[in-house]
């Protein structure tokens, strides 16, 4: 009697297994369609966060170099300075003291009044 409950048990297993397999390649369908959308949110991202970098370039006044010490310049020599300060850094880099400290001043009064200029200086000191 076991034996036909088992064959019984199986015939009811085979006639679900095309609803499994239906089942199965339906969430396949719909983990690709997820992992496609993530894909697609991802790139978009990307693309955003290029148009903020694209944005944040300066132009203008703003841009201008200060005391012959462009932004980038004085963003590179203050990661090389990493805080110390030492003008001797600066001069390393054919930049006199008097134009070391005007840049210093001018270009801290920028970015205190240009949130774009900090943000460009931000990403040239961190090396983006």
């Amino acid at each position: 009697m076991g034996m036909f409950k088992q064959l019984k048990d199986a015939k009811k297993a085979m006639a679900a297994a095309p609803g499994i397999v239906d089942q199965a390649m339906q969430l396949g369908e719909q983990a690709q369609h997820m992992a496609a959308a993530q894909q697609a949110a991802a790139m978009q991202q990307a693309q955003a966060a290029a148009a903020a970098q694209q944005a944040t370039t300066l132009a203008g006044p703003d841009a201008e170099p200060i005391a012959g010490v462009s932004l980038e310049q004085y963003a590179r020599i203050c990661r090389e300075m990493a805080g110390s300060q030492d003008p001797s850094i600066a001069a390393a880099h054919g930049i006199a003291p008097d134009a070391w400290q005007a840049a210093m001043d001018g270009w801290a009064a920028r970015m205190q009044r240009n949130p774009a200029v900090a943000q460009q200086f931000n990403a040239i000191y961190m090396g983006r």
